[in-house]
């Protein structure tokens, strides 16, 4: 698959992280992701995954991860996708050339087992039982997956999808037994937050 083209959306995307208030952030969203739908004719829209590996980005832009989640200065920032792989070569695409807590990336696919090196955590739809992947978790590790019992299962980060609309839910304590801090900007546009 190839990358998808460098757009006014993926621009517009960078400016979220800029955005002065929330209302900016929201206003940035609207415009940068379209509704989506199969049956949908609107000139090529991005796929779900699409934004959600655009949501992926952003959020490394809003979470502080403590000092000890890497082993040095030079550690790369990890964000790995657990099982299935929805994304296929978007997620490298919008990860390509950026960088994670001032750390160049390394994505990684992973089946099994997460690996220290994981900072952000994607699991899939295709995992039935997020749980077991989430116990156990070092601090440090920012999980998000989809629909909203994967908050209850223990996650810190769900997409949901609202009225074909990809949106978010947070865990805060979930997120505050991970040792992150997720800023104000980014829990101010969270569907809920628990």
């Amino acid at each position: 698959m190839t990358p998808p083209p460098k757009s006014p959306r993926r621009s517009c995307l960078y400016s979220w992280a800029s955005a002065p208030r929330a209302a900016g952030i929201l206003l940035c969203l609207s415009a940068c992701i379209p509704a989506f739908s199969a049956s949908q004719r609107a000139p090529e829209p991005p796929p779900e995954y699409h934004v959600k590996a655009a949501f992926l980005l952003n959020f490394t832009r809003f979470v502080e991860w403590p000092p000890e989640a890497f082993p040095n200065d030079e550690s790369p920032f990890g964000v790995c996708v657990a099982g299935n792989d929805p994304f296929g070569g978007v997620l490298d695409a919008i990860f390509e050339g950026e960088t994670a807590n001032s750390r160049p990336v390394a994505i990684h696919r992973i089946k099994g087992e997460v690996p220290k090196a994981c900072h952000l955590l994607f699991i899939g739809a295709s995992e039935n039982h997020p749980g077991g992947l989430l116990a156990g978790l070092p601090p440090g590790v920012l999980t998000i997956g989809e629909e909203e019992p994967f908050i209850r299962a223990g996650g810190v980060i769900a997409f949901v999808v609202e009225k074909r609309r990809v949106r978010f839910d947070i865990n805060q304590t979930a997120a505050r037994k991970a040792a992150l801090k997720i800023s104000s900007r980014l829990l101010s546009i969270a569907r809920t937050v628990e």
